[in-house]
């Protein structure tokens, strides 16, 4: 698909995904027009709304959101990036409560960010060495290692990183020299928002003006032709997309920790990793239209509440329109190929 049959589409899907939402209020017995209006209001509403609610909330979702896209640009189907975000949390977390006292600023937070996103590049390694040396498909593998890394934060944050009371299944609050700066004064919104429109930018040059980016985009087009008429290594490819992918995830975790929560608790993700396929495959996979698409998914759990308060809706309904927003996609795609052949 071209970069603006991609663009269509997700206008497409944008459209039926409101429509059907839409739809499924008036049969819920809801008023769509209020509830659409509470839920623009609570997350696009005021300044602080957008800078402390949406755009916070839209960071781990562009994040997981740019490690979905750029596998699935590779034709890797990294279902893992759930799993991943907690790898590079619990990296993060460990990293930050055993810094030094008196440790500068400038080298605990990069050192923490740092391993969050090595920690999510090895918890991609498993699934990646599995497809090249065995052939397991990566779709299975992914899955299973995100059971694995939520069980695995459970645990620790019930006995090694549990928080010095042990009361709480959760960690000690990190230190404030391992914070994310605040990027706006007066809001919530950290450096974590930079460093995921920075890195869709990066991306997206890469990808567009580099060999290295061809090679990422043949092999995911037509691996056949990318080896036999490119002479392009397409192992080598997948195992470094594979990887950077885990590492972006990885990243969006210890992000969450160092900007937000500032501690790992249970069921620190609300399935971030697996919105973000909705996430990826609204923007068509571009790493600018990701950071529209997250934004668009932050102002749905943004607005949650004030729908809930305003017009009554249960704040689970987002759950559901992020359920339609993956269906539409799914059926305008499936619409436009049926009308190519």
């Amino acid at each position: 698909m071209t970069r603006s049959r991609a663009w269509v589409a997700g206008g497409l899907a944008l459209a039926a995904t409101l429509a059907a939402a839409a739809g499924s209020l008036a049969l819920g017995g809801f008023d769509p027009w209020r509830a659409l209006s509470a839920l623009v209001t609570g997350s696009l509403g005021s300044p602080t709304a957008v800078l402390s609610i949406t755009l916070v909330r839209a960071v781990p979702l562009m994040l997981t959101g740019l490690a979905v896209a750029l596998a699935f640009r590779a034709g890797i189907w990294n279902i893992g990036a759930e799993g991943q975000l907690y790898a590079g949390a619990v990296a993060g977390v460990a990293v930050a409560l055993s810094a030094p006292e008196g440790m500068s600023a400038w080298l605990i937070v990069p050192s923490t960010l740092l391993v969050g996103g090595v920690a999510g590049a090895a918890w991609a390694a498993v699934p990646a060495v599995l497809r090249l040396r065995a052939g397991v498909g990566e779709v299975i593998t992914t899955i299973l290692m995100n059971f694995v890394a939520i069980h695995l934060a459970a645990w620790m944050v019930h006995g090694p990183l549990q928080e010095a009371r042990g009361v709480f299944p959760q960690t000690d609050r990190i230190p404030d020299v391992a914070r994310l700066p605040v990027m706006v004064p007066g809001s919530r919104l950290h450096l974590g928002f930079g460093l995921a429109v920075l890195l869709a930018l990066g991306l997206w040059v890469w990808q567009r003006f580099t060999a290295s980016g061809f090679r990422v985009r043949a092999v995911g087009a037509s691996p056949g032709a990318a080896r036999v008429a490119g002479r392009i290594d397409e192992g080598r490819v997948l195992l470094r997309v594979f990887l950077a992918s885990g590492a972006i995830a990885g990243l969006a975790g210890v992000v969450q920790v160092t900007g937000v929560t500032f501690a790992l608790y249970e069921d620190f993700s609300p399935d971030w990793g697996y919105t973000a396929i909705a996430v990826a495959l609204l923007a068509g996979l571009h790493p600018v239209g990701v950071l529209i698409s997250g934004a668009l998914f932050g102002a749905l759990e943004g607005g949650a509440g004030a729908m809930q308060r305003e017009a009554g809706v249960p704040a689970g309904w987002v759950q559901a329109v992020e359920a339609l927003a993956i269906l539409s996609i799914l059926a305008v795609n499936r619409f436009m190929a049926r009308r190519d052949r």
